[in-house]
């Protein structure tokens, strides 16, 4: 039996959806990616969204909004608080505006933030932190809102891995004063490339519009409060106010996304009925150590870490893995500090004990929006001799 890392959610809906695109003519952003904007933002209770052409990409102009607000904007040098485990993409946009990063170590069991040690990170120079919720997972946002408001420090949520999911009954990617998800193949919903920033900020909104749009004025609304028109309707085709990007999703997405949200709700109920099986299966055994779910986790995937105290070596476990056709990949992007990339940060570490043990001895096998579980019995039974 094979056991994928990841599948396709489409059905004939998405089909449909492109062919109607292509039958239409305009390929670039316009109607449907403004209608899935829309439906996106309503459905996580948000005013504004903004699509992209990933969560990357997201994630970049996210960062980058910040810059340019009026009030208050980041600056070259302020400190940011990162975990130490997330994907490269999450980082990169902070060292690309030239923040400082202070890594800080993670909850072994929910692999979000090791909320001790965020609280001693936070500094007079704190000017924001970063809330990444793990594969489905959400963080502990009660204590994060909770340092944030006491420290007047912006709080940027990195959700690209947790659509679907709650805590205490609200969405996460809505706890941030600026949110990111992601719609990748592999994710929850998958527009083949795409990503998402949420905000309830009007300015930001305008501001992350323009960023994604070559740094122009066009599609700013009406009465944008970042910039003031002049009577040269020539001109104000082709004005440049900021210095921006091209990171605008196609049409194809937009149709595609809005046929894949109606979809959301019953695939996160099924990859959590899969989560169940699983977890009934592992509970108890002292081998490995498997996510501790906080408030109600959208189930990306099922991570597993090898107990250190177990004696066994990761490397036997994967191996049983590859020859039982089970795809598996490391958590998440790992401990970035062990990836060559971190030489180029500037950067101070607080603390990456755990970040290292789920580094040096963690995995995760897939989830899947369907019945999957035979493949998690599977997969037990594949380890159960290790």
């Amino acid at each position: 039996m094979r056991f994928e890392i990841a599948s396709s959610t489409w059905g004939q809906e998405e089909k449909d959806a492109v062919m109607e695109v292509l039958k239409g003519g305009s390929f670039t952003m316009g109607r449907n990616v403004a209608e899935f904007e829309e439906a996106f933002a309503g459905y996580f209770g948000m005013r504004h969204a903004v699509m992209a052409n990933s969560g990357s990409s997201a994630n970049l102009i996210a960062v980058a909004s910040l810059f340019y607000r009026k009030d208050n904007p980041l600056k070259r040098g302020d400190e940011v608080i990162v975990p130490c485990v997330s994907w490269s993409t999450t980082f990169h946009p902070l060292h690309q505006y030239g923040l400082k990063l202070k890594f800080v170590d993670i909850d072994l069991e929910t692999l979000s933030y090791d909320i001790g040690g965020l609280k001693k990170a936070v500094s007079k120079n704190t000017r924001m932190i970063v809330a990444v919720s793990i594969l489905g997972n959400p963080c502990q946002f009660d204590e994060i809102t909770g340092i944030c408001g006491e420290n007047n420090v912006v709080l940027f949520e990195d959700n690209c891995e947790s659509m679907g999911a709650r805590f205490n009954g609200r969405y996460t990617g809505t706890f941030g004063l600026i949110n990111t998800f992601s719609t990748f193949f592999s994710h929850h919903i998958s527009t083949m490339e795409g990503g998402f920033v949420l905000t309830d900020d009007k300015e930001l909104y305008n501001i992350l519009k323009s960023l994604r749009n070559h740094g122009w004025t066009r599609d700013q609304d009406p009465d944008s409060p970042i910039f003031e028109r002049n009577g040269d309707d020539f001109f104000e085709a082709y004005r440049f106010i900021l210095p921006g990007y091209n990171v605008r999703p196609g049409e194809m997405h937009g149709a595609i996304g809005k046929a894949q949200l109606s979809k959301l709700e019953g695939f996160v109920k099924v990859r959590r009925r899969n989560a169940r099986h699983f977890k009934d299966l592992f509970r108890g055994d002292k081998r490995f150590i498997t996510q501790k779910e906080i408030g109600e986790s959208s189930w990306f995937s099922f991570t597993m870490i090898v107990n250190p105290d177990s004696g066994i070596e990761r490397k036997r476990v994967l191996k049983r893995l590859k020859d039982a056709g089970i795809e598996h990949r490391i958590i998440t992007g790992g401990n970035i500090l062990r990836h060559d990339v971190v030489k180029y940060y500037d950067c101070e570490v607080t603390g990456s004990k755990n970040a290292d043990i789920a580094h040096y001895n963690g995995f995760f096998v897939g989830n899947h929006p369907y019945d999957l579980r035979d493949k998690i019995d599977f997969l037990y039974e594949t380890l159960k001799t290790v």
